[in-house]
C-alpha cells in the first residue's frame, strides 16, 4: 500500500494540488487527503522552517507509517538561469547550518537544494550560490529528507520558483512567527507605505501562483507516472 506524504510550508503552495482533497486541520497544522485502492496521498503544512515541517511530518505519521516523504513548495532562485515559476527536481538538499547533505532516493537531476534557516535575501543567495553551488533555496528540505532518513523511507525534494536571484523584496523573517506563520497582514501594512517594494511583490504573487499550478503538476506527474489514478478517478486535478 502507497502512503506518500508530501510536506510543503504554505496551504498556498499546495492549493492547485490539493483542490478537492479532504480537509482538516490539527492544531497548527493542515492537512489534505486523496484516497484511491492502492492507498492515499497526504499533503500537509505547518509554516515555514524545519521545525514546522517537522510537525507537519509527525501529523501526518500519527495515522501510520508512510512509503515516501517529498518536500514539496516554493523557493528562492540563487542563480539567473532557473526561472520564476517553474518546478525543479533536485538531486541533494543540504542543510545550511549543520552541513548535512541529503540525495533523493533516484538521482534526477544534478541539482542542490540549501535548506536556511531564514529567508534569503539576494546578498545571502549569492553567498549559498558561492558557497555550496546550490541552485535553489527553501527552509524545509532538510528536515524531510532528515525524518525520511530516519525511519529507512525514500526521500524526494520538488522545488517550484517563486522569486529570482536579484528581486528587491522585504524581508519576510521579520513577518515569520516563531512557530512558523506566515503574518500577511503584517507584511501588507509594512509594504503600503514602502512602495519601492510594490513592484517585486506583484511580481512575486504572479510568479508564486505559476509556480504553485507547475509544482502541482510535477508532484502529480511524479505520482501518477502513468496517468492511472487520473484516468479513473476523473478529478480535474488528475487530468493529464
Amino acid at each position: 500500500m502507497t502512503r506518500a506524504a508530501i510536506i510543503a510550508a504554505l496551504p498556498g503552495e499546495l492549493k492547485p494540488l490539493v483542490r478537492g482533497w479532504a480537509h482538516e486541520r490539527r492544531g497548527s497544522v493542515d492537512l489534505w487527503r486523496w484516497k484511491f485502492d492502492e492507498g492515499e496521498w497526504i499533503a500537509a503544512c505547518a509554516g515555514a522552517g524545519q521545525s514546522a515541517a517537522t510537525r507537519a511530518f509527525a501529523e501526518i505519521e500519527k495515522d501510520g507509517p508512510m512509503t515516501l516523504a517529498i518536500s514539496v513548495g516554493w523557493a528562492g532562485a540563487l542563480r539567473e538561469e532557473f526561472e520564476c515559476g517553474k518546478t525543479y527536481r533536485a538531486g541533494k538538499v543540504i542543510d545550511v547550518k549543520t552541513g548535512e547533505t541529503f540525495q533523493v532516493a533516484h538521482w534526477w537531476e544534478e541539482l542542490l537544494v540549501a535548506t536556511s534557516p531564514k529567508v534569503a535575501d539576494s546578498t545571502e543567495k549569492k553567498r549559498l550560490a558561492s558557497t555550496y553551488g546550490a541552485a535553489l533555496v527553501d527552509m524545509e528540505g532538510a528536515a524531510v529528507a532528515r525524518l525520511a532518513a530516519m525511519r529507512g523511507i525514500p526521500f524526494y525534494c520538488i522545488k517550484a520558483v517563486s522569486d529570482g536571484l536579484n528581486d528587491r523584496l522585504p524581508d519576510f523573517n521579520r513577518f515569520i512567527a516563531s512557530d512558523g506563520s506566515f503574518q500577511l497582514t503584517r507584511l501588507a501594512l509594512y509594504a503600503a507605505f514602502r512602495p519601492q517594494y510594490w513592484p517585486a511583490l506583484i511580481r512575486m504573487g504572479e510568479n508564486s501562483r505559476r509556480a504553485s499550478k507547475s509544482l502541482a503538476e510535477a508532484v502529480l506527474d511524479f505520482l501518477d507516472e502513468r496517468g492511472t489514478i487520473r484516468e479513473r478517478n476523473g478529478h480535474p486535478n488528475f487530468q493529464r
